[in-house]
């Protein structure tokens, strides 16, 4: 068998390289055709479905590993360990929603990629992995998650629900609500055991501790978990947080702090206002439609063109409808602001339902308590593993990351940690929150830039254990 690759390091001393600070339109643009230019590594790509028992049910979850067909081409970080890399997808969507980062990371730079996806979204019922139909039914029943095979939520397991209490931002939210007492309502509440013991299990398969470091990129909703693993996998070396959302209890302050839409044209800090808090139950599923696309093309076609784009609104309307009829096919629901949200209510409904279904008793239920409502933020006390380094990069025209609330918010809240973590931030001038979209002169979005400084960092030594702050 072939020896890993261990690439040749820049011209500097590994512990004074750094990321930039900002990286321009031109600079993304030069990454991205050398990148693409490169000679494609021969890859293979793996599926993993494998049940886990976990809150006392049965969890069938599914993985796609990337690969090299030579593992020899595995990349070796400066601590002499293989290094894989765990991706999340965002949102409500599934493996294939990051596809292009896994193909991109094992075809141009030969990692070997695990990309997860969240209990109840592999759809298990047909090889092809794509959702049929619409999110909502023609008899007014919705979507719903495939949580073991074989196993379907039936109608009368919910309410359909219309929701416009965030109508400003989201327009009218359909939500499955799980009705009490029913398989749905308990999967509901026990779903974040099984996430967490599910994406421990899967590292654990894919990226033995001896062999490999874990470097981590969660999009979006993918962040917090993320984050959250980060401490609960012994081998996690470092957090690549590209569009990629914070520890919950961070997000609900970057909320409060109505700091979302720092960089879009027109946005004045001073008139900041607090947003809405989300304050889903844990029983409510969020079933997308268009309009999710809707509340992200609005505020890139601002960043990008300015006020004018309302001009075009029909234009940008029909843009939105073919990019949702394309994402059908992805599971696209979502019950994961419990945990991004940081509601610790709700979160402690789940853990005190899961708990009085198992016949725990009082000390055991407070313990699931402070178990589920700790999936929102970091650990700490001795013993603990630490938050591990975590490189932050935010492209220009996303709806969700700014500068200001990284500055304000959520740097200094990893810096308020005990022990604080290595963080920087990095700013791309150009992109949007699904960092992988296509722009001008950018077939692949500012992707290829981003994970070329992903590769930078790791092999450079940035995610080494050293200083703070």
């Amino acid at each position: 068998m072939a020896e890993p690759v261990r690439r040749e390091k820049h011209a500097v001393r590994e512990r004074d390289w750094e990321p930039p600070e900002f990286v321009s339109r031109e600079q993304i643009i030069k990454d991205s055709e050398e990148v693409q230019a490169r000679p494609d590594i021969t890859v293979k790509q793996t599926e993993d479905i494998f049940r886990i028992r976990a809150a006392g049910m049965d969890w069938d979850l599914g993985a796609v590993v990337y690969e090299p067909q030579d593992p020899g081409r595995i990349p070796v970080g400066p601590d002499g360990k293989k290094a894989g890399l765990f991706l999340l997808h965002g949102g409500s969507g599934d493996f294939k929603h990051i596809e292009r980062i896994s193909l991109l990371l094992a075809r141009k730079f030969g990692y070997k990629v695990l990309a997860g996806t969240f209990p109840g979204r592999f759809y298990l019922a047909d090889p092809s992995r794509d959702w049929p139909g619409d999110t909502i039914h023609p008899d007014g029943t919705a979507r719903t998650p495939i949580w073991k095979q074989g196993e379907a939520i039936a109608p009368d397991e919910y309410d359909v629900v219309q929701d416009t209490s965030m109508r400003d931002r989201y327009g009218t939210r359909t939500l499955a609500r799980a009705k009490p007492g029913t398989n749905f309502y308990y999967r509901m509440a026990a779903w974040p055991v099984a996430f967490e013991e599910g994406m421990i299990e899967a590292n654990r398969r894919h990226f033995p501790e001896r062999e490999f470091s874990i470097y981590g990129q969660g999009h979006s909703t993918g962040g917090p978990f993320i984050c959250m693993l980060s401490q609960r996998i012994p081998n996690f070396a470092g957090v690549l947080a590209t569009e990629h959302s914070p520890f919950g209890y961070l997000c609900l302050a970057r909320a409060e702090w109505g700091g979302d839409m720092g960089k879009v044209s027109g946005y004045e800090p001073a008139k900041k206002k607090k947003s809405k808090t989300v304050t889903d139950p844990f029983n409510d599923l969020y079933v997308r439609t268009w309009r999710d696309r809707a509340r992200y093309a609005g505020p890139e076609a601002l960043g990008q063109e300015g006020p004018g784009a309302l001009m075009r609104l029909p234009a940008l309307m029909e843009d939105v409808l073919d990019y949702w009829e394309r994402s059908k096919k992805r599971p696209n629901f979502k019950a994961e602001y419990v945990v991004t949200h940081n509601i610790v209510a709700s979160l402690t409904e789940a853990a005190r339902v899961t708990a009085q279904r198992l016949k725990m008793n009082g000390d055991e239920t407070d313990a699931l308590v402070r178990r589920y409502v700790g999936y929102s933020r970091e650990l700490s006390g001795p013993g603990v593993k630490p938050v591990p380094p975590t490189l932050f990069c935010i492209s220009k025209d996303s709806r969700d990351h700014s500068p200001e609330v990284y500055r304000e918010v959520i740097i200094p809240g990893f810096q308020a940690m005990k022990p604080p973590p290595k963080t920087r931030l990095t700013c791309f001038g150009a992109g949007v929150h699904v960092f992988w979209l296509a722009e001008k002169d950018l077939p692949l979005g500012i992707a290829p830039s981003a994970v070329r400084l992903w590769d930078e960092a790791i092999q450079n030594g940035f995610f080494a254990a050293g200083e703070g702050g």
